[in-house]
């Protein structure tokens, strides 16, 4: 199946379909209660004359199977960019040919082009298929660090006591 699918850059028309994967992943993370994301403020995030992050859509066939969001973050240590991973998702129906490396290596290519310095992301601890599939990839868990966040009322608070 893996010559049959093409990887590309989304466009400002695959907004409703980018919205759509955000909304399956999240249902399969039973987080789909907190996707707050619309339409309008993903084609301001992606499709704006500053984007903040970008899109890559697997199609097989021509047809939609998965997508793929990430944003550049910057190693201090490196003194490079690298590429962040936000999500990764592929439809239950196209998993297991191939898909998920075919974004990883799209990735890769993308991040030595422009001289980045890593590609990573998050994987839920529970998500034991994914974690595998990672392993296999040669990555490398980063056990010793722990995911701080700030959003909401605690952003606000904190904004206004600066």
């Amino acid at each position: 199946m893996n010559a049959l699918i093409e990887y590309r850059q989304a466009c400002e028309a695959d907004t409703p379909l980018i919205l759509s994967f955000i909304k399956k992943l999240a249902e399969y993370e039973n987080l789909l209660h907190e996707v707050e994301a619309t339409e309008k403020e993903i084609r301001q995030s992606l499709f704006c004359d500053d984007p903040k992050a970008f899109c890559v859509i697997a199609e097989h066939e021509g047809k939609p199977v998965g997508f793929s969001v990430c944003f550049y973050n910057y190693s201090t240590f490196q003194g490079k960019s690298g590429i962040y991973i936000e999500d990764i998702y592929v439809e239950p129906a196209f998993r297991g040919h191939g898909i998920g490396k075919g974004f990883f290596s799209y990735l890769a290519k993308k991040a030595v082009a422009e001289d980045c310095g890593r590609v990573q992301w998050w994987v839920l601890d529970w998500n034991e298929s994914s974690i595998e599939f990672y392993k296999k990839l040669g990555a490398k868990a980063m056990d010793e660090w722990t995911v701080y966040r700030l959003e909401g009322e605690p952003i606000r608070k904190l904004a206004e006591a600066a």
